[in-house]
């Protein structure tokens, strides 16, 4: 990985596709994860042309729990929408993204055949890449995320306008609340309107029937 990065991040896991790899798939995990937490699941998804990158987050003190260290895309102050944000964190997050996606790019996979996505602060990344990335992605997959630094987002200029996401949450989700996610939803429908939002009657995780979601809309890669 570059330099920003290698530093203080493991290799990512990957998962490769199980025919000719044509298009990529960054998934991010969600706090005090790591990359094999979410590439047992992407693989079992039997993908024929999509590999999937599982990056681990760099180790963060996390003011929610108390400062303890552990894998954090960026620190998180609070659960409610006003909370305070790290925006250093968010935006140091998503330039470890780009990178990976620079280094689908060198392996012949142009960034419009590279879909962006992760679970909860993961997808949190992925959703704030997307639309400040001057290059055309192939896609967004967000589960249980949340919109970062939305009030910027609302001024600035915005790329990535019209690519196909596939949002997700849960309906009894105690961590990121369901009604963060339908804001997080008519929020980017503001401008974009190709977003798919499912919901399942869980909590903060993932089911089968979410995955399936998560497969279909892959396979359109």
């Amino acid at each position: 990985m570059g330099q920003t990065s290698s530093q203080t991040m493991s290799q990512p896991i990957v998962v490769a596709a199980r025919a000719q790899h044509t298009a990529s798939l960054i998934f991010l995990h969600g706090l005090g994860d790591t990359g094999h937490g979410w590439s047992e699941g992407l693989r079992n998804l039997e993908l024929q042309h999509v590999r999937c990158v599982c990056p681990t987050a760099p180790h963060k003190p996390v003011t929610l729990n108390g400062g303890m260290h552990m894998p954090s895309w960026f620190d998180i102050k609070g659960l409610s929408p006003d909370a305070p944000e790290d925006e250093n964190g968010v935006k140091e997050a998503s330039n470890i993204l780009k990178l990976l996606i620079e280094e689908e790019e060198h392996l012949g996979i142009p960034t419009n055949r590279v879909i962006i996505g992760g679970f909860s602060q993961g997808g949190a990344v992925a959703l704030h890449t997307a639309f400040t990335y001057p290059k055309p992605l192939g896609g967004v997959v967000a589960l249980s995320s949340w919109m970062p630094l939305h009030k910027q987002l609302i001024s600035s200029n915005k790329y990535n306008t019209n690519i196909p996401m596939l949002q997700c949450h849960g309906t009894m989700d105690p961590l990121v609340s369901y009604k963060w996610g339908e804001k997080t939803k008519q929020l980017i429908t503001s401008f974009n309107p190709n977003l798919t939002f499912k919901s399942f009657p869980m909590g903060h995780t993932t089911c089968e029937q979410e995955m399936e979601c998560v497969k279909e809309f892959l396979s359109k890669f």
